[in-house]
Order: structure tokens, then sequence, then C-alpha cells
């Protein structure tokens, strides 16, 4: 079978979030069961000069949108064993970003019609083309509203993972027929309570949807969690499913991991000490024993931050360090850079982001954090506890799927309800069972030993696309 998979960031080329590990990941477990799988994504400026010095011309041709025609080069690389297709367009995509600017919708639309008419250029004609997020999310509506009548696009299958819901791709009515080129008659395809939603269209035109747990895709029927598209998800129940993400665990390896000072296995755990008194010195906190409590996160609202605000001081009572990497909402950083001055040597605190930092925190924890509101699927408890650190989640979306409570045989401490207190207490149950250290040591190597790579969700992806060529 041949797959596209269409996405905005792909590691290691481009990356913002869990898109991106998703995005280097995912198509290369769907080709090693034996598919064509193959990945479509901007040429952005800030992709590095030894991929870009790799990639080899494939076509150029324009595309239309609307009342614009704007020219596309397309560039191939083999990364992995994965080829990468590249669209280029300098005006859309050199700004030295992802994310953020002002005409982001149009630069998504070009990239989508772009990514269709590039199909017989570069050769190759999928059965499927899977799409994620808002940003690809006019690839089935352009493909049935334009493209449905040629011979080589009859065929072509859709799928539609949502990663996170939020962010929909909404904008005001006037964007539809003179950006998206829709006429008239045609703009309910992505009308939605009086906007143009990008996502909506998506939802409506492709043959399957997924999200990224099946957790999440129970809440999405919930207006709680939906942020206004649970009555368009209930319509289209028959056609949602949750399929839970997977890690690259050759990437995350504790035992080959480059970026670590010493190596550990759940066979031999034993250095993961030289790991967390490394951290300890890296974020400037004692190297004491009491158990090191780890955020790697981005600080708004969605990640529970508020909790935390709520009760920090009552959680430094208990004999902890906490350190914590991530940046977003100023209040927030703020907030936290205080709580540094105001226990120096127990809290560490890294605003902005650094991936080999991010590993040593990994490793060098005890227990990692993770209160949020809401969950799509999380990576990061996955992670942590590839390196033998103990996950505190609310269980929500994802991490109900992912982390189990030690109360119950798992290796993990959770809470349910979106309440300070109660993650506090499972924080309390955590600390705890960490003086015990024959509990502790099994926790480590159960939770080592869980498996977290791509192959079940590959398989499961694998099923869909012949649910939907088979039809």
């Amino acid at each position: 079978m041949k797959i596209l998979f269409a996405v905005s960031e792909a590691i290691p080329f481009a990356a913002s979030g869990g898109l991106a590990d998703v995005g280097g990941s995912l198509p290369r477990a769907i080709r090693n069961r034996g598919n064509a799988c193959r990945v479509v994504m901007p040429l952005y400026d800030t992709i590095a000069p030894q991929y870009r010095e790799r990639m080899e011309f494939v076509a150029e041709f324009s595309v239309q949108l609307s009342w614009r025609r704007q020219s596309c080069s397309v560039y191939r690389l083999t990364e992995g064993g994965v080829v990468y297709y590249f669209l280029e367009n300098n005006y859309y995509f050199q700004r030295g970003k992802l994310y953020g600017e002002f005409d982001d919708g149009e630069r998504f639309a070009f990239f989508s019609k772009a990514v269709l008419d590039m199909l017989e250029p570069a050769g190759f004609i999928p059965d499927i083309i899977h799409c994620n997020d808002w940003q690809t999310a006019l690839i089935p509506t352009y493909l049935n509203l334009f493209y449905r009548s040629r011979d080589a696009y009859r065929e072509i299958g859709t799928i539609f993972t949502i990663h996170n819901i939020q962010f929909q791709g909404k904008y005001g009515m006037d964007m539809v027929q003179d950006v998206l080129g829709i006429p008239p008659a045609m703009q309910g395809t992505v009308e939605y309570d009086g906007c143009c939603n990008l996502m909506k269209g998506a939802i409506e035109q492709a043959n399957l949807v997924t999200t990224v747990s099946p957790t999440y895709a129970v809440e999405l029927m919930d207006p709680w969690f939906s942020y206004g598209m649970d009555r368009l998800l209930r319509e289209h129940r028959a056609k949602l499913s949750g399929i839970t993400n997977g890690i690259d665990t050759a990437l995350y390896d504790p035992v080959r991991d480059p970026l670590l000072p010493a190596r550990y296995s759940a066979q031999d755990p034993g250095s993961k000490k030289v790991c967390r008194r490394e951290m300890q010195k890296t974020m400037g906190i004692e190297t004491n024993q009491n158990p090191v409590v780890a955020m790697v996160t981005r600080l708004t609202y969605q990640k529970g931050i508020d909790l935390l605000r709520y009760i920090f001081e009552e959680m430094m009572q208990l004999p902890i360090s906490f350190v914590l990497l991530g940046s977003g909402d100023w209040d927030y950083e703020q907030f936290f850079l205080d709580m540094q001055g105001r226990y120096p040597g127990r809290v560490g605190v890294n605003i902005g982001f650094d991936a080999a930092l991010s590993r040593r925190i990994y490793a060098g924890a005890d227990l990692f954090l993770m209160p949020s509101a809401t969950e799509p699927c999380g990576l990061a408890q996955m992670i942590a506890m590839r390196y033998g650190t103990i996950p505190v989640v609310r269980r929500t979306g994802g991490l109900r799927d992912t982390v189990t409570d030690a109360g119950g045989g798992g290796c993990g401490y959770t809470f349910e309800t979106y309440n300070a207190h109660d993650m506090l207490g499972a924080l309390k149950r955590a600390v705890a069972d960490y003086s015990d250290r024959e509990l502790w040591e099994s926790l480590i190597v159960k939770a080592m030993n869980q498996e977290f790579g791509w192959g079940h969700a590959a398989a499961e992806y694998i099923n869909l696309y012949h649910r939907i060529a088979d039809k």
C-alpha cells in the first residue's frame, strides 16, 4: 500500500512539539511493515544545511490559490529509509519560524493545495493521504471539491488525525473565497458556527478521523474537551477512533543515549544515580537524597500549571527538589523564576527549551509531574518511563491510557479530578513510596520495561488504511 503522510513538521528537520515526533517516527514504523510510506512537509528556511545539501530537485509547478498563483518546487530526501518530499516557496516558508505568522491560514492553504498538485509531477500517487492537524486539514476538502474528476485522484482515500483540537484553523468567512478559493456555493464545507474552520472541513470530508489516544477520542464528545467541536464529532462518531502515539525508542534509549553522563538499563539501572547527580548540579539544586520532581513542558493552562501554582508552597514542604524546563505564558515563567529565588538549592528553573538538557532531566529525575487539564496523548510521560522516571499524572487523554497507578500494580501515580490537592495527594503517595528503596527500584524496572514503541500504533493505522482502500 502507498501512503503519503502530510505533516507541517517532522524530526529531525523541523519541530515545535509532539507532532514532529509523530512525523519523524510513525511513517518509518509503517514503512517497516511493508508499505510505501512517504512524507511531505514544507521546506522551511530553518531546516539545517546538512539536510538541505542532500536534497534532490524533483519538479517545479505553479499552485493556484484563489486569484493568486505561486510557484512551488519539490525536493526529495531519504532519511532513515523514508522518502521525504519538501515543498519550497520562499514567500510562504522563509519566515525564520514554523508558525505564528499573520497569514498562517494562507500559508498552509498553499501547502495543502501544493501537496495535491505535486502527486503527478513527483510520480507518487498514493492510495491514502494521511493528514495531520489543521495545517493539512484542507487536503481532504480540496481533494473532494476540485480533484476527484482527474483519473489519478479518483481512488485516493484520506485519513485526518487530530493531535490537539484546540487549534482548528479558524478564520473569518471572508477568507473562504478570497484566500482558499472555495466558491460561495461550496463554502459550507468549511463553515462552522459562523467561522471558516479548516478542521471542520477535514472531519467532514476525510474518510476516517483519528485522535492520538482512545480516551481523547471519548473525551472529544464532551464540550469541556472539544473547544466547540463536540456537536460535529458526535455527528461523525462512526468514523472516529483513537490510536495512542508511541515514541522513538531508538532516540530515547538510556542504554545508548550519547547525551547522558552515564548509561543504564532496566537490567542494570544503577548508573541512573550518576545522571541524577549531574542533573542536580546542572540545574543548581543540592545533591542530596531527596526525590527530584521534574517537569519538561510548555507553560500553558492546558498543562495544569494553575494547579501547581496554587499548592506550590505546600508542595515544597515535602522533602523534595523541583526542576523545570519549559517556556510559555509570561506570568507562569515569572512564577517559577520567583520560586527559584525563594527556594535556592531546592528549585531549579530553565526557561526555554534545550533538547539535550531535557534528556538529562528525564534521566536524572525521580518523579515526572504532568497535571494536565487536557492531554490528547502526551509523549513526556512515556519518555520519562523509558528513562526510569516515575510519572505523576492526571487521568486524562493519553495519560489515562499509558500510566497506571502503582497502587493497582502499575508504575505511576495518578489522580482523577482537576484539583490541586488531589494532585498533591498523588505526589505525597509517591514521595512516601520513594523511601522504600526495594519498592522504588521495582517501579523503575517496571517503568523501563513498558513498551511504548510505534509498532502497535503503526499496525492500527495500517488496518485503517486497508479499511478505506478496500471499500
